[in-house]
């Protein structure tokens, strides 16, 4: 009877801890249009990102050189989103109260660049599709975090466009798949180039706020 009893009970928690997991990893496409469904925003990847320039006439500026990005801009631009939340609100394009924030993911990939940014060919921007997001969403470190995050990818910043393009990815860091993904750009303007660019964020950030309630009925559709 005891050892009927003790089977039965073991069996059960078996039974709640895999109902729990599938709770956890059956992140959907609609959750992310979900306002009552929790995000983490991880920040910035420009991993993939070309600069459209040559180096030389930004160093003779003062402005930038290759290796400023990494150790400069980059955390800079990041950190908007923490000293300036009003204006960098990723809460607010998602129709969300508030998130939690992980920068440390992207701050991380950030860190291990060793690549040359600077391009002078148009033809090297504007080259990912969504199949390379969910590539590099496969084969990411979310350090152990859970649920749905929420990142950039930025594909290309063009002074000759005046504007930056991005991938605003959500992914479902449990199993580490893409669950929507669409690319915005962003009109750049300001004074200094850490402002000039930190301008075309907050414009990616409005666009898709502007856009949430479309991509949030079409799913409602489905």
């Amino acid at each position: 009877m005891i050892m009927k009893t003790i089977t039965k009970f073991s069996w059960l928690i078996a039974l709640i801890i895999c109902i729990g997991t599938k709770t956890v990893s059956a992140q959907t496409k609609a959750d992310v249009f979900n306002p009552k469904v929790p995000v983490t925003w991880l920040g910035i990847d420009f991993s993939q990102m070309k600069f459209l320039g040559i180096e030389s006439e930004y160093k003779l500026k003062g402005e930038v050189i290759n290796s400023d990005f990494v150790a400069r801009y980059i955390p800079a631009w990041a950190n908007l989103f923490i000293t300036e939340p009003k204006t960098y609100d990723v809460a607010k394009s998602i129709h969300r109260d508030s998130v939690h924030f992980a920068l440390k993911v992207t701050e991380t990939a950030n860190n291990a660049i060793t690549k040359n940014f600077f391009t002078e060919k148009p033809s090297d921007l504007n080259t990912l599709k969504e199949k390379d997001i969910q590539e590099l969403v496969k084969n990411y470190d979310f350090q152990g975090q859970k649920g749905i995050g929420m990142m950039f990818f930025v594909e290309s910043m063009s002074k000759a466009a005046k504007s930056a393009g991005a991938w605003v990815t959500f992914v479902n860091m449990n199993d580490k798949t893409v669950l929507f993904t669409v690319y915005k750009s962003g009109d750049s303007r300001g004074f200094g180039f850490r402002n000039y660019w930190a301008h075309s964020w907050y414009n990616i950030l409005k666009d898709f706020r502007s856009d949430f309630s479309s991509y949030q009925n079409s799913f409602k559709k489905n």
